[in-house]
């Protein structure tokens, strides 16, 4: 059984740096062909896709996060991280890891990703 799990800071302050991590157990994040991805949902909106890390490495960015975004990953410890820079009030939302078989760039429902994490709230604040 897969599992997924986020980790970070739950508070972070205006024009900061967001960084989370998603740890994975149960698989490695190298395995063919899975996709790692970043989705967050803000308070009272839908879900929003921010970019995949990929098994072999190759990373996709929502084109209107693209420039305060960055995914890397850490294949020793089997994990990955997003990093958000800039942060506003906007970016206060619910950040999730999942994992897909396909590159996913509007999510629609959330069974198009076979495993989640579960979710930790991101706030920014001064």
């Amino acid at each position: 059984q897969v599992q997924l799990q986020e980790s970070g800071p739950g508070l972070v302050k205006p024009s900061q740096t967001l960084s989370l991590a998603c740890t994975v157990s149960g698989g490695s994040i190298t395995a063919d062909f899975y996709y790692w991805n970043w989705i967050r949902q803000p308070p009272g909106k839908g879900l929003e896709w921010m970019g995949a890390i990929t098994y072999s490495g190759s990373i996709y960015y929502n084109p209107s996060l693209k420039s305060r975004t960055s995914i890397s990953r850490d294949t020793s410890k089997n994990l990955f991280t997003l990093q958000l820079s800039s942060v506003t009030n906007e970016d206060t939302a619910v950040y999730y890891c999942a994992r897909s078989e396909y590159l996913i760039a509007v999510v629609t429902t959330k069974d198009e990703f076979d495993y989640w994490g579960q979710g930790t709230q991101v706030t920014v604040s001064s």
